[in-house]
């Protein structure tokens, strides 16, 4: 007995790993479309783009155009070759992106335990921090599409390390893979930005070129141009004057720049939530603070060598360049430099922040233990444990193992379920499949008023709106025809569109959202400010409206079939108006 009682506590970060992942497997599966699921830039976007391609069946086709914003390239979506994307070619939708974010966890422990392995001496001695922090890093509220890609970090560092130690020419062929991991827009263009830099501080720093890691700079770009062919060709072929070309960046003051940078090293900002606030920052604060006068006392020259103040040096970088990003005359300098950058976010360098956090963390972790101090080494077992915590317990954009735990539990409890709409109640399958069937639905091009056009692209109906980050400047201001009249009678609509264009929505004529996912939405105002003639002209049919519009006849819009339509498991009454 006490044999296998030994071997349990032994095994106690096995225990853990296999603990949560049990619990978080049993809730995306018990619950399974009933699970809450971050709506904003993910089920509102990216997730019915996945879905219009697999109804289209179009992730590998060419010269095609999928039903989106009046009809929009295939070229414009995601790559064919990204595995995120590819589990939505064989998998259910659903199924999919739940399968996306165990595979994220997968791979960043996998890539941990390889980096851990190539860097770290006596592997074995930490082996359960190491495998902790792998399953930390792989499942922060990082957005969730490109979740594998941010847990893939470490898998890139260890293939350009095995290059650079001369481990054989097979690492070139997993360097040119990569992508395949990876997304160029969000962290490939910044990795071989870095790679080259490298290359230069270890040429300058060994006096002399390292050619090993001078090809794995064409490797890694020959892949990523390869397997994202689409992207670079719509960057550097197209002549297409997109919506990036006039979107509104931000112009701050200095002083705004250095609180903005301030409030990206404290705080997760949205699209990479890491929870570091809660743990990582104080400890590394106060560690770093000790360690750093112990430096000064004894041997000033570790001050610049130690790795923890050089991977905390580089978390301020990415923080300055998020700050700097929006500071007008620096961009404005960088453009005119690189044409093709124009409308580039070159403050994504701080997705790299939480890799950065946790590898600092675990530095921390490792000298713990190694002090052998008795209560320094207990806070090495506490630490990593106190990270994880809170990590799952935080609330956050995108934790949605925490929050289908707890809207779910508010529902069991207060016996009402709670505002937010949940994965099934959000698209309502069976009430737009009974809408289409009743209209004899057979793809006209149609709009969303009073919820996402999301919903309509998820169900396989073509719409006029959309949300999309880079598409045709001349269609964005067709359909600015369309919603003129709302845009005149709100400023807040008006600059939101006209700045930045991403989401082309049938905007309200105030400002308040119309669009909100919840099932309490109400409006202040039921007409609609729209030009029928400008909607006709861009082919549109349908308008699917979540309220009754009180001006419907003066709009030339007849309602249509069994408006309103309703199912008891949607929160949505949907009224169809035809235009005449």
């Amino acid at each position: 007995m006490k044999k296998i009682a030994k071997k349990i506590f032994d095994c106690w970060y096995i225990v853990v790993i296999a603990a949560l992942l049990m619990a978080e497997a049993a809730v995306f599966l018990g619950f399974w479309e009933k699970s809450y699921i971050t709506i904003h830039d993910n089920l509102d976007l990216f997730i019915p783009h996945l879905k219009m391609m697999q109804l289209t069946d179009s992730f590998f086709s060419h010269d095609v155009t999928l039903p989106i914003l009046g009809g929009i390239t295939r070229d414009h979506f995601g790559s064919e070759f990204y595995l995120y994307n590819l589990l939505y070619v064989f998998l259910p939708d659903y199924a999919a992106y739940i399968a996306g974010y165990f595979l994220s966890i997968a791979i960043s422990m996998g890539s941990i335990v390889l980096l851990a392995r190539e860097f770290v001496p006596d592997y074995r001695t930490y082996k359960p921090f190491i495998w902790l922090f792998g399953l930390i890093y792989g499942i922060l509220p990082v957005f969730p599409v490109y979740g594998i890609a941010f847990a893939s970090i470490p898998l890139v560092i260890f293939l350009v390390h095995r290059i650079y130690s001369g481990k054989g020419l097979r690492y070139y062929v997993f360097l040119f893979l990569y992508p395949v991991v990876s997304y160029f827009s969000y962290f490939g263009f910044f990795i071989l930005g870095y790679l080259v830099l490298y290359t230069v501080i270890d040429w300058i720093r060994c006096k002399k070129l390292s050619l090993r890691l001078l090809a794995s700079i064409p490797v890694l770009f020959a892949g990523y141009a390869l397997l994202e062919y689409r992207l670079f060709y719509s960057m550097l072929f197209s002549d297409t004057v997109t919506i990036r070309s006039t979107m509104a960046m931000g112009d701050l003051s200095l002083a705004e720049v250095v609180h903005t940078a301030f409030d990206g090293f404290v705080n997760s900002i949205f699209h990479a939530g890491d929870a570091h606030r809660v743990v990582v920052l104080p400890v590394a604060l106060v560690f770093l603070v000790i360690q750093n006068m112990i430096y000064l006392r004894k041997d000033r020259s570790r001050i610049v060598s130690d790795p923890a103040n050089l991977v905390f040096l580089f978390i301020l970088f990415n923080c300055c360049i998020y700050g700097i990003y929006y500071f007008k005359p620096m961009r404005d300098i960088i453009f005119r430099l690189i044409p093709p950058l124009q409308g580039f976010q070159y403050h994504r360098t701080i997705f790299f922040n939480p890799f950065l956090w946790y590898l600092l963390l675990f530095i921390i972790v490792k000298r713990l233990y190694d002090s052998g101090v008795r209560i320094l080494r207990g806070a090495s077992y506490a630490v990593p444990l106190a990270a994880l915590s809170a990590v799952v317990l935080t609330p956050a954009n995108y934790n949605d193992f925490y929050n289908t735990c707890y809207y779910n539990a508010y529902a069991l409890i207060r016996h009402q379920p709670v505002d937010m709409l949940n994965y099934e109640e959000f698209y309502s399958k069976d009430l737009f499949s009974a809408i289409k069937e009743d209209l004899n639905y057979n793809g006209e091009y149609s709009a969303a008023y009073g919820f996402h056009p999301a919903v309509l692209t998820y169900n396989g109906i073509s719409t006029l709106d959309g949300y999309l980050g880079m598409y045709a400047q001349e269609y964005k201001e067709a359909f600015r025809e369309i919603i003129a009249p709302a845009l005149e009678k709100s400023g807040y609509y008006k600059n939101y569109y006209d700045t930045w264009g991403a989401r082309a929505y049938i905007f309200p004529g105030f400002d308040s959202s119309s669009y909100l996912p919840s099932r309490s939405l109400t409006l202040p105002d039921d007409r609609l400010y729209i030009d029928t003639e400008a909607f006709k002209g861009l082919n549109g049919v349908y308008l699917f409206s979540r309220f009754e519009i009180s001006n419907a006849d003066e709009l030339s819009l007849e309602l249509t079939g069994g408006s309103p339509y309703v199912q008891e498991d949607s929160p949505y009454h949907i009224y169809v108006y035809r235009a005449e």
